[in-house]
């Protein structure tokens, strides 16, 4: 059967990465999408890759979603916004050509041959390109075991990871580099719904063989039962949130800020007392909402065009999209700085890492690494909000109770951790720990931009001080005479 070639895709060859040398296995007897962090049916190139392949092969498609227990940092809370996420597909693909099956590990590792036994049916893979965490070093492994093509789709971003041609030290920089290279991707968006109007074959049960050795989860774990959760090999310590994951969560997430908040974005994003923010990062974390969708519904309400970009790429913050002020600064956090932390864990291993840091920032930190602290807390003391700082105290139980904390805030958290740990090291260790441990949106690479920016990331040396060197200084005392924070530290008083 002819096979077409990266060039005939349907969607930008530049987001496809063939991951090995394996054939695709025309006799297989379907097309295997291993849904690992696009969790949605949505606006999702990689859906839509596998999709292309079950119409070309005329196969039916099967969407295996996984959820794993031994990684890092598993709790209820991250376990039962995944979940959310899983419902919700099982909702959506219900009535399609699709076969979905979703399988959540009772215990660490009882996963392990699920993938292997499904590709030894199926004619080829496809899955997600996702840089950060686990998943790179997960992919890899499966593409040295698998016998069939496994292709990987990158549907993270508006500009494909491929195109950036190096790692860009700051956020001028790449925003430029957007300014002069996006236009072109713009033009090529996912579908919005790969499965619409789309007659696959149907796939009426798998093997009873993998359905026995690998079954599916109990429905009530699925639809949000708390006891069904609790058998799980899991730190059931950090508790659910009120905020619950899915596509349609995300969706009714998005068109509030539209609706409600976006219009004071601009001027009240960095208020702690304004909830004007998008609230979006844990759904474009687990996958639950694209980038290109909210892009969509947010140019779409400004009337926009691509004859409003501006001709110039000048690297600026505002006006080169042509839209109002609100969705200029939006935009910029959207689009500039969530894909500048991408293209970091991408192109440098040890993103996470203190020898990531620009040189001059690794060199002052560790100049000042002796210095004396006003104050020294323990791991716990911070995680449990015991500091003699009210602002913080109330960022950090933010964090613990609500899985985020206000935008600003989490730089100002940061810099604070930095002044009371022992040691540069020791800061960025307890800020990972803390931030991927209970926020929704850890373990990402717009989160591990943000920590690091904390040390120096993405900046330009400042005045030098005791302790901070020459890395921009915070204090809670000037953030309060900024903003009103009474109100917030009341709110979140420990």
């Amino acid at each position: 059967m002819d096979v077409r070639h990266r060039d005939d895709l349907a969607i930008p060859g530049v987001r496809v990465k063939v991951l090995n040398d394996a054939p695709v296995n025309g006799a297989g007897e379907f097309v295997l999408y291993w849904m690992i962090a696009y969790r949605r049916t949505t606006w999702n190139y990689s859906l839509q890759r596998a999709v292309e392949w079950s119409r070309q092969l005329r196969k039916p498609l099967v969407v295996l979603e996984p959820l794993r227990c031994g990684y890092r940092w598993a709790s209820d809370r991250l376990h039962r916004f995944v979940l959310d996420g899983m419902a919700a597909n099982a909702r959506r693909l219900e009535h399609t050509g699709a076969f979905y099956y979703p399988y959540v590990e009772p215990h660490p590792d009882d996963g392990k041959g699920l993938l292997s036994a499904l590709a030894l049916r199926a004619c080829v893979a496809v899955t997600d390109d996702f840089p950060a965490f686990f998943l790179p070093r997960l992919v890899e492994a499966a593409s040295r075991q698998l016998s069939i093509r496994l292709e990987q789709v990158d549907s993270n971003g508006l500009l494909p990871l491929s195109c950036a041609d190096r790692l860009f030290a700051t956020a001028f920089d790449f925003r430029r580099f957007l300014q002069k290279t996006l236009l072109p991707h713009l033009l090529e968006p996912p579908e919005a719904d790969p499965l619409a109007g789309v007659v696959l074959p149907r796939l009426s049960a798998l093997p009873p063989m993998i359905e026995e050795r690998w079954p599916r989860p109990p429905h009530g774990m699925l639809i949000g039962n708390a006891q069904t959760l609790a058998t799980l090999p899991i730190d059931h310590s950090v508790p659910v949130v009120k905020i619950r994951g899915g596509s349609a969560a995300a969706e009714a997430t998005m068109r509030r800020f539209l609706d409600d908040r976006l219009e004071r974005y601009a001027e009240a994003r960095n208020q702690p007392e304004e909830e004007v923010t998008s609230e979006l990062s844990p759904y474009l974390h687990f996958g639950h909402i694209s980038v290109h969708q909210v892009f969509a519904e947010l140019m779409d309400r400004e009337g926009w065009s691509i004859a409003n970009l501006a001709p110039a790429a000048a690297g600026r913050r505002s006006g080169w999209w042509g839209v109002s002020r609100s969705a200029e600064a939006f935009l910029d956090q959207l689009v500039t700085w969530r894909e500048l932390g991408f293209n970091m864990c991408r192109r440098q291993e040890d993103y996470d890492r203190l020898e990531s840091l620009p040189d001059w920032a690794r060199q002052t930190l560790s100049e000042h690494a002796n210095d004396p602290r006003p104050h020294l807390y323990t791991l716990e003391q911070l995680e449990t909000a015991r500091t003699h700082d009210p602002l913080w105290n109330a960022a950090q139980t933010q964090l613990v109770r609500e899985g985020r904390i206000h935008n600003y805030l989490r730089m100002l958290w940061g810099k604070k951790i930095l002044e009371w740990s022992p040691s540069p090291h020791d800061a960025l260790e307890v800020m990972l720990e803390l931030n991927n441990k209970y926020a929704l949106d850890g373990r990402d690479p717009n989160s591990y931009g943000g920590i690091l920016w904390c040390l120096g990331r993405y900046d330009r040396p400042w005045p030098e001080r005791r302790l901070f060197g020459k890395v921009r200084y915070m204090s809670s005392h000037n953030t309060a005479r900024k903003f009103k924070v009474d109100g917030y530290v009341r709110r979140y008083a420990p």
